[in-house]
């Protein structure tokens, strides 16, 4: 997808190319790394804003507009063509991310619950309604998430300085970004850290696909919503009331199932697990390699 537009931009050298973004010292700073990473992440993070809590069908919508600017400028400013975003298979990478975001979810739900830390119950609100809030806002957050953090900054990143600066570098940053969120305190930003910062960037890392990264983080975070589960501190309309017991390292407090050890523990399993893959495929970069 936009291979052709891609290389026929690259190929090009033009005065007609420059005054696309202005020319001169302009136009050299914002086609670097750092320049496109953060001309993307301001104008995904600006779509994100308007549109993340609306009404309805309005973060889908935000969605799809994040998707645009995330194109126009990953190929009118940084020149590149976007593999990562192709609809070829995106159905396929999203079933496949989507299954192992479920599963991951409920497993460490199940583990804490066998320990006594949760209890659920019915909540007893419309099923379709409830389900559909859910899917609505976790869209809109995993497309721009992913959008900003693994398309937009651990390419850049990795393009300058390789796949292990790029993955840490990016970690700490998600993990920095949620400890707005009510409840945080500096065990959830080192969880947040650990098991979706590390865990989402070796999935980028493995598949090369957003889609697949988009499926996990939208399964992780609407699962949670529907069992009732804070997300990130805020707390949700469910299926499912959840009542917690015992030490808040097992049912993760306030904040959620994020800060339980437990996914703690089996996210960085699984984020090993997608690393060793990633550099079985070659997708691990070093810095001489990426800033070819």
């Amino acid at each position: 997808m936009g291979t052709t537009s891609a290389v026929r931009h690259s190929a090009g050298s033009g005065p007609g190319e420059d005054r696309d973004w202005g020319g001169g010292r302009f136009g050299r700073i914002v086609r670097m790394p750092l320049g496109w990473m953060l001309a993307g992440m301001v104008g995904v993070g600006l779509v994100s804003g308007l549109t993340a809590t609306g009404p309805g069908p309005v973060p889908v919508l935000g969605a799809v507009a994040a998707v645009a600017v995330y194109c126009c400028v990953m190929r009118r400013v940084a020149r590149r063509s976007t593999p990562e975003i192709a609809r070829s298979g995106a159905g396929r990478e999203v079933l496949l991310g989507g299954g192992i975001g479920l599963g991951f979810v409920l497993a460490s739900a199940l583990v804490v619950t066998a320990f006594g830390g949760y209890s659920f119950s019915w909540a007893g609100d419309g099923f379709v309604s409830v389900v559909w809030s859910a899917a609505a806002v976790q869209i809109g957050a995993a497309v721009t998430e992913e959008l900003m953090f693994r398309g937009l900054a651990l390419q850049a990143l990795e393009k300058l300085w390789g796949s292990g600066a790029a993955i840490v570098i990016t970690s700490l940053f998600f993990g920095v970004a949620h400890l707005g969120a009510p409840g945080a305190n500096a065990w959830s930003g080192v969880a947040i850290a650990l098991e979706a910062g590390v865990l989402l960037g070796a999935a980028f890392l493995w598949r090369r696909n957003i889609w697949f990264v988009v499926g996990l983080h939208f399964a992780w975070n609407t699962t949670q919503e529907l069992l009732g589960i804070p997300v990130s501190g805020h707390t949700p309309e469910g299926l499912f009331t959840v009542d917690v017991h015992g030490s808040a390292l097992l049912h993760g407090g306030d904040f959620g199932l994020e800060t339980s050890i437990v996914p703690v523990l089996v996210g960085v399993a699984l984020a090993v697990s997608m690393l060793v893959l990633a550099h079985r495929n070659g997708g691990i970069k070093t810095r001489r390699r990426a800033s070819r």
